[in-house]
């Protein structure tokens, strides 16, 4: 693994379960494009909570079957609205 793909991995495997990050401020904390962490997170998918890393909008990742969405629902992330993110009791 990278010093880039490392860096990506370490932020990813501490947002906690119920919470989610963007590849945005992934980007911000590595210091990486936000398109640069899409292909690391795509890449090393196996080894960190992926569908915990959402768009910019909120919405959740469409890799691996689309199966973000019932994994941030045992979270109790919920999508309401658009497909957008929040949390449970956020408005």
């Amino acid at each position: 693994m990278n010093d880039a793909e490392e860096r990506v991995r370490e932020i990813a495997n501490q947002v906690p379960a119920g919470e989610v990050i963007s590849y945005g401020q992934i980007g911000r904390i590595a210091g990486l494009n936000p398109r640069m962490v899409g292909r690391i997170v795509a890449r090393i998918s196996e080894s960190i909570p992926w569908w915990r890393v959402v768009r910019a909008d909120g919405t959740p990742p469409a890799c691996h079957g689309g199966t973000a969405g019932a994994l941030l629902e045992q979270e109790h992330i919920l999508q309401e609205r658009e497909d957008r993110l929040v949390a449970d009791g956020e408005t």
